[in-house]
């Protein structure tokens, strides 16, 4: 039942995007649109992990700490300076537990929060101004076993979430942020207190007049795509490195984790993949940047068991022109958290979690030919609940290949 009633909201947003007229120009956003901002921020994250933490007859006299963390959400501006916010804060690498009992076991403890909060801005300057934030998270943990036996146990609660923190304004759109987020102990699930501190900024999504709004858009100088095809095949056989990289896992010389810590990785390791994908566009600027919404279909078959799965998700596109020249446009592009249902769960006997999740993209492509009718784009894909829950072993799909057909 599941299943189908995806297949037939993939339908009918396709049928809508293809048949909708826009009554507005592409570079005006729409109402809801207008009142959206997404912030990125990264920091110092706290907890006191501690041998207080595992059973009787376990400890450990030192512990590896990466306080290395990020702080990503979006926003929905209900008033000026009242919003609602949803985002995650997690760090970039695990807490671990360094050779337990000193008989050689290295053991490490997951942390993860998804948050909905509401934030109140203060007016203190025309440019700065004081922020508090209240609301709830998902908090989940994933303890660790050894010889079977579980020495911290996984918990799965929910908790209240506070901060504070300073926004300036540097103009209509961009605002730097510093932030303080809080979560208190939970005695009942044996979880420290979680803090962070972290810096970043805040990209808000504006209204422009009607009559700059008309002249991007009939600006030739620039080529946005408001409709792409494209076809995609993937193999493991050029082996995972990209994702490790940007999901800060490479291993380089004595670099245990080597990379930037953007994206991620995946237990299951898909070895062949093949996806088809549509987007089309919904906002962009009059060079820099556009929105996309989309729908795809992948299929992949996976390393350890040569188990086939399908992939039906719904995707919001940010793409970002780096290079504009006579022959081509070059763009990276990102997505995250895709509502996405898989075919199978549990995949290669991993606890890959329920088989509704996200999906997430990256990629580096171009646009090319008369009218920048052809696309090409190297591309890595994951997918997983976003450790949502404490069963997230996710599936990471190595480069793929893409081609595609802008109309």
């Amino acid at each position: 039942m599941k299943k189908n009633m995806l297949l037939l909201s993939f339908f009918m947003i396709i049928s809508n995007l293809n048949s909708q007229e826009s009554k507005t120009p592409k570079t005006q956003p729409s109402k809801f649109l207008s009142n959206f901002y997404y912030s990125v921020n990264f920091g110092g994250i706290f907890y006191p992990f501690s041998n207080d933490n595992l059973i009787e007859g376990y400890k450990t006299e030192t512990f590896s700490k990466n306080y290395f963390s990020g702080k990503l959400g979006f926003g929905y501006k209900i008033k000026e300076n009242l919003a609602l916010q949803f985002g995650v804060i997690r760090p970039a690498s695990w807490f671990k537990y360094d050779n337990v009992n000193n008989i050689g076991y290295y053991r490490s403890v997951w942390i993860n929060a998804w948050y909905l909060s509401l934030k109140k801005n203060i007016n203190l300057t025309k440019k700065l101004s004081f922020f508090g934030e209240v609301g709830a998270a998902n908090v989940t943990r994933s303890g660790f076993s050894i010889e079977d036996k579980i020495i911290y146990d996984d918990a799965h609660f929910g908790s209240l979430l506070y901060g504070f923190g300073f926004n300036y304004q540097l103009n209509d759109r961009w605002k730097l942020a510093l932030n303080g987020t809080f979560f208190p102990k939970s005695d009942k699930h044996n979880q420290p207190s979680i803090s962070q501190t972290s810096v970043g900024f805040e990209y808000h999504i504006q209204k422009i007049p009607e009559e700059l709004a008309l002249a991007y858009e009939n600006d030739e100088r620039y080529f946005f795509p408001k409709n792409i095809l494209q076809v995609s095949y993937g193999t493991s056989k050029i082996g995972f490195g990209a994702n490790k990289f940007f999901g800060m896992s490479l291993k380089v010389g004595n670099f245990e984790s080597f990379g930037i810590p953007v994206f991620w990785v995946g237990d299951v390791k898909a070895e062949n993949s093949f996806s088809i994908t549509y987007q089309r566009l919904a906002f962009r600027t009059q060079k820099l940047f556009s929105l996309d919404w989309g729908v795809s279909v992948t299929a992949f078959n996976t390393e350890a068991t040569n188990t086939n799965v399908f992939a039906f998700s719904i995707f919001p596109t940010m793409r970002f022109y780096l290079m504009r020249r006579d022959g081509f446009d070059m763009y990276t592009n990102y997505s995250l958290i895709g509502p996405t249902y898989l075919t199978k769960s549990n995949i290669d006997n991993l606890e890959t979690g329920p088989k509704i999740t996200y999906q997430d993209t990256m990629g580096l492509g171009v646009f090319f030919g008369e009218k920048r009718a052809y696309n090409a784009e190297l591309r890595i894909m994951h997918y997983s609940n976003g450790n949502i829950f404490t069963k997230n072993s996710g599936v990471a799909i190595p480069i793929q290949f893409t081609i595609g057909k802008t109309f």
